[in-house]
């Protein structure tokens, strides 16, 4: 895999990889952003919740669970002094459907959190990754 980013100006810049996806980056305002995109760090957190979110659905859909909506949170706290890395980490599942099973639910994170996503595996050797999962009737 190749990725890349551009320099627009100031802190803006255009990140993009082989797939040909362009992501815009930019930092806080307060060191010169101009809110024109992503972070750094939070791509990181939606790449985590991305990459878990595929497994998890997916492994799902093969269990033949009536998944009506789905979506993966995350919560990053951070240090306080430089270079502010994530302290902790949490990863809320939130799956609505009909008849969920738990069970079925409980494994699919659980095959993701420790076969499947390389995005968890990678931040996990260096920030503690916690899971709870929601499921919804509906």
């Amino acid at each position: 895999m190749d990725a890349k980013v551009v320099w627009k100006s100031g802190l803006v810049f255009e990140g993009s990889s082989d797939s040909g996806h362009i992501v815009p980056l930019d930092g806080f305002a307060a060191v010169g952003g101009e809110g024109k995109g992503f972070r750094p760090l939070e791509l990181m957190a939606v790449s985590l919740a991305g990459c878990t979110a595929m497994d998890v659905i997916s492994i799902l859909q093969k269990m033949k669970q009536d998944v009506t909506n789905f979506e993966v949170k995350v919560k990053a706290d951070r240090a306080e002094e430089h270079p502010k890395v994530f302290t902790n980490m949490i990863l809320e599942y939130i799956v609505t459907g009909k008849k969920i099973d738990r069970s079925a639910v409980e494994k699919a994170v659980n095959l993701s959190e420790t076969r499947y996503c390389p995005s968890q595996a990678m931040l996990r050797k260096s920030v503690p990754i916690k899971s709870t999962i929601t499921i919804i009737e509906g």
